[in-house]
C-alpha cells in the first residue's frame, strides 16, 4: 500500500463543525471507503489525529429530488440528463486517537490520508497490547488496491481475568456462527496458554454440546479444510491442528438398549471409550441429592416451597429423608409425603406443594438410567462432578446434553457450573489430587434458557450464573455465553461481560435498548454481516472493531 495516500480534506461548516469527538471530510466520488476504515488527519501543530469512519454519504449540487426529476425531461428514465451534476462523497469519522493526546478539533481543509498498517494498529490501540491473544483479523480499505489485513489481538487479562472477564456472543441462528467464533477464541487461548509453565497462568475449558454432534469431535481434524483456511491460521500465529486433551462425557445409557443418550454414532462411542477419552456420567443419590434444586430452574416458586422441600431433603437429620441411600427410596418418600402432607398451616409444607414437587422429580428421574445407585468406573462410568473436580490445565471437557430434554439439560448444566464454582472457591481442597488450573472457561450456547430476563428470580441456575459473572473473575471462573437475542438476557449477566461480540441479527433486535450505544450505521451493518464476521467490543480497543475469523479447524459433522 502506498503510505499516506491523500484522499480528501476536512469539512467544517456552520451547521457541521469539527469537534473533539468527530469530523467530516470530503473525498472524490471514485474513492472507495468502508465503515470502520481508519483515516489520518495532519494537524497544524505537527501531530496526527486518527478517525474511524462511521458513515459515508454522496451529494450533488441539486437542490431537491425534484431538480433531478425535471432534469430527466420530467421523469423520462431513458434520458441522460443534459445538465452535469457536480457530486462528491463525504464521510463522518469518529476521533479515536491523537499522537500527542491532543484532542482539540481538526481544522477545515486539513489533509486526510489513508493510514499505514503501523498507524492503524496504534490508532485502534493494538500496538502495545499486553498478554496478546488473537481474536480474529480485520481488513481496511477492503476491495481496493490499498487493502490491508491485520491480526487483531486483545489483552487476555480483559477476557479471562484479572482485569476483566466473560464474553457474550449474540446473533441469529446459523448465519452468525456463534459456536464457531467461541471455539475459535478457545482454540486461540489453548494455543497461547499450552506452552506456559506458570501454574498461576493456566486455563482449562468446560463446554456444553447443545446441538447434535457439533462439539463431539473437536480433537479430530476437519477433513474439508482448504489451503486458504490453513493459511489464515498460520498468518494469525495459530496451530493448524484441532483441540488437544479433549475429554467427552455423555449421559449414561445401556449399550444393549435401542435408545441412546447422544447423537454420536455407536461406533464413535465405542471408539472414544476404547481410546479412553469418553465416559458415561451418572448421578448417585447420596452424592448428588444437593443438586436436585437445579430441576426447578424454570419453575415459579413465589412462596419458596420447592426450596423448602429441597432443604428438607438434604438435611441428614430429617425424619423422612435422613439416611436414604437410593433414588428409589427418595421417590417413595416423596410419594408418601404427597399423600400425607398437611394443608400448609403453621409453616408446614402443603400436600399441593409436595404433589407439584413429585410431578417434577418423577418426570426427571423415573425410568432414567442416568440416575443410578452406583457408578462402575471399570465400565467407563463416572460422576460428572468427580471428573470436573479433577480438571487439569489445557484440558477440554465436553459435556453432551444435546439429546436431553430441557429440564435435564438445566439440571446437568446447573450441577456442573456449581461444581466448578465450588472447586474454585476451594471447597474440595481437602480431597487428594485436586489441583485446578488458575482459570476455567465455561462455554454454553442458548444462554437464554438459563439467564434470560424471563427466568424466575428464584432460579438456582440464574443465581449461579450471576455469581459467576459478578464474582467469578476474581476466582478464575469465566463464562463464554452465546444466544440469538442479546436483549433477552438478564442485564446483570451482559453488564458484567468485558467483551461483547455482535454477529448478524435482525432489525427488530437492533431496535432494542441493548444496541442504543451503537451508531446507526453499525446497527444497520449488523443486519447484513456475513458468516464469519463480528463486531467486537473490548476495553483494550479504542473503538468497536469489525473482525473476521477462519472456519473451524476441527471436524464438522454434515
Amino acid at each position: 500500500m502506498a503510505k499516506n495516500k491523500l484522499i480528501g480534506r476536512v469539512l467544517a461548516t456552520e451547521k457541521s463543525p469539527t469537534t473533539i469527538d468527530e469530523f467530516y471530510f470530503w473525498t472524490n466520488s471514485d474513492t472507495k471507503l468502508n465503515a470502520f476504515d481508519i483515516v489520518k488527519v495532519e494537524r497544524e501543530d505537527g501531530t496526527d489525529t486518527f478517525g474511524v469512519i462511521e458513515s459515508i454519504s454522496h451529494i450533488t449540487d441539486a437542490t431537491s429530488f425534484l431538480t433531478n426529476f425535471i432534469s430527466s425531461d420530467f421523469g423520462d428514465v431513458n434520458i441522460t440528463e443534459p445538465t452535469f451534476r457536480v457530486g462528491m462523497n463525504f464521510a463522518l469519522a469518529k476521533v479515536s486517537y491523537n499522537t500527542k493526546g491532543d484532542y482539540t478539533p481538526v481544522h477545515n481543509n486539513s489533509k486526510v490520508y489513508l493510514a499505514s498498517p503501523e498507524e492503524i494498529t496504534f490508532a485502534l490501540g493494538l500496538d502495545k497490547v499486553e498478554n496478546p491473544l488473537v481474536c480474529g483479523s480485520l481488513k481496511m480499505y477492503e476491495g481496493t488496491a490499498d487493502e490491508v489485513t491485520l491480526p487483531v489481538k486483545l489483552n487476555a487479562k480483559f477476557l479471562l481475568g484479572s482485569e476483566g472477564a466473560h464474553l457474550n456472543i449474540s446473533g441469529i441462528s446459523g448465519l452468525a456462527a456463534k459456536t464457531s467464533y467461541a471455539m475459535f477464541l478457545m482454540k486461540s487461548i489453548q494455543d497461547t496458554y499450552a506452552t506456559k509453565l506458570e501454574e498461576d497462568d493456566s486455563v482449562a475449558f468446560v463446554l456444553f454440546n447443545v446441538k447434535g454432534r457439533d462439539l463431539m469431535a473437536i480433537d479430530r481434524q476437519n477433513e474439508d479444510l482448504d489451503d486458504e483456511t490453513v493459511e489464515e491460521y498460520r498468518k494469525l500465529g495459530l496451530s493448524q491442528k484441532p483441540f488437544k486433551q479433549a475429554k467427552y462425557y455423555i449421559p449414561y445409557f445401556d449399550s444393549k438398549s435401542a435408545k441412546q443418550s447422544t447423537y454420536l454414532s455407536r461406533d464413535d462411542v465405542s471408539s472414544y471409550i476404547d481410546s479412553r477419552k469418553l465416559k458415561k456420567f451418572k448421578y448417585v443419590y447420596e452424592d448428588d441429592k444437593e443438586s436436585i434444586e437445579m430441576m426447578f430452574a424454570n419453575v415459579e416458586d413465589p412462596n419458596q416451597t420447592m426450596e423448602a422441600i429441597v432443604s428438607k431433603i438434604i438435611d441428614e437429620r430429617d425424619a423422612d429423608f435422613g439416611g436414604l441411600k437410593t433414588w428409589g427410596e427418595f421417590l417413595d418418600t416423596v410419594s408418601e409425603n404427597s399423600q400425607k402432607g398437611s394443608s400448609g398451616s403453621k409453616g408446614e409444607i402443603s400436600v399441593l406443594s409436595w404433589r407439584k414437587f413429585k410431578r417434577i422429580v418423577n418426570k426427571a428421574i423415573k425410568n432414567d438410567d442416568m440416575f443410578a445407585n452406583r457408578v462402575m468406573p471399570e465400565q467407563s462410568e463416572c460422576r460428572l462432578a468427580d471428573e470436573l473436580k479433577n480438571i487439569k490445565k489445557n484440558e477440554v471437557h465436553v459435556i453432551d446434553i444435546a439429546k436431553l430434554p430441557e429440564d435435564k439439560q438445566a439440571f446437568v448444566f446447573g450441577d456442573a457450573v456449581k461444581t466448578i464454582y465450588n472447586l474454585k472457591l476451594g471447597e474440595y481442597d481437602n480431597e487428594s489430587g485436586i489441583a485446578p488450573p488458575s482459570r476455567i472457561v465455561i462455554f454454553i450456547d442458548e444462554l437464554n434458557k438459563y439467564a434470560s430476563s424471563d427466568v424466575p428470580k428464584s432460579s438456582p441456575i440464574l443465581r449461579q450464573i450471576l455469581d459467576v459473572t459478578e464474582r467469578g473473575r476474581s476466582l478464575g471462573v469465566v463464562l463464554f455465553g452465546a444466544e440469538q437475542f442479546r436483549s433477552a438476557i438478564h442485564k446483570r449477566v451482559t453488564g458484567n461481560c468485558a467483551t461483547h461480540a455482535y454477529g448478524r441479527t435482525n432489525s427488530i433486535e437492533t431496535s432494542t435498548s441493548d444496541y442504543k450505544s451503537l451508531p446507526d450505521t453499525y446497527r444497520n451493518m449488523l443486519t447484513r454481516l456475513s458468516q464469519g464476521e463480528y463486531l467486537i467490543q473490548n476495553p483494550v480497543f479504542r473503538s468497536l472493531l469489525k473482525i473476521k475469523f477462519p472456519k473451524p479447524i476441527y471436524k464438522q459433522f454434515k
